[in-house]
């Protein structure tokens, strides 16, 4: 399963490749304009690829993982197979691609995902008493505390990054402080019955 999820990812990472040097040799600059590829036509995410919800994404989070997957602080993990395909996409966008990509993106309509983890919504209730020190009660993220929201995100990319969080991953990179301590949170997470709950329970949180 991870064999066929990782040779997909990389033929659709070749594809966008070919797509920016055929448009850098055409002209200059060329269109960064290719998140649809993997993130979908409406930004609502493609679970084949692992590509998360980016319509509805704050700009100063999106920005952020950009810029560290521009300059490896994130997807440089061998066992991090949706992050090594994502950051050759990231890695020669300029700062004023990735202004114009935030702007973008800033336009798409926001739309909650649907539910696809079942869990148990009450001990996932238990289990997020702590995430809401940073995330928010409605898990409605934190600016100041560089906590995004999770409210109506993807709930596989949830669990993915969780899980991520949990074997270091993702977050052990020089440089990623917020990662670091996700990794810390992630470990309060025994199992993946437990990762599954919390995420149901989120799953209840902010949804229209």
């Amino acid at each position: 399963m991870i064999r066929k999820r990782l040779l997909v990812i990389l033929v659709l990472a070749l594809s966008v490749h070919s797509i920016q040097v055929n448009a850098a040799e055409e002209r200059e600059p060329y269109d960064d304009r290719y998140c649809t590829t993997c993130h979908g036509t409406d930004g609502r995410g493609n679970y084949g690829v692992q590509a998360p919800r980016l319509a509805g994404m704050e700009a100063w989070y999106l920005k952020r993982q950009l810029e560290n997957f521009r300059s490896g602080v994130r997807g440089t993990h061998p066992r991090d197979i949706e992050g090594i395909a994502m950051r050759p996409m990231a890695s020669k966008l300029s700062d004023e691609s990735i202004a114009d990509i935030i702007d973008w993106v800033g336009s798409w309509e926001y739309i909650p995902t649907e539910v696809t983890i079942e869990g148990d919504e009450t001990a996932g209730a238990q289990l997020y008493a702590q995430c809401a020190s940073c995330h928010g009660q409605n898990a409605e993220g934190n600016e100041a505390l560089g906590a995004p929201a999770l409210q109506g995100q993807n709930d596989w990319y949830l669990v993915t990054q969780l899980k991520n969080f949990k074997n270091g991953w993702r977050g052990a990179e020089s440089g990623d402080a917020f990662g670091a301590q996700m990794i810390g949170m992630a470990q309060m997470l025994s199992d993946d019955d437990a990762i599954n709950n919390v995420v149901s329970y989120i799953n209840t949180l902010g949804r229209k």
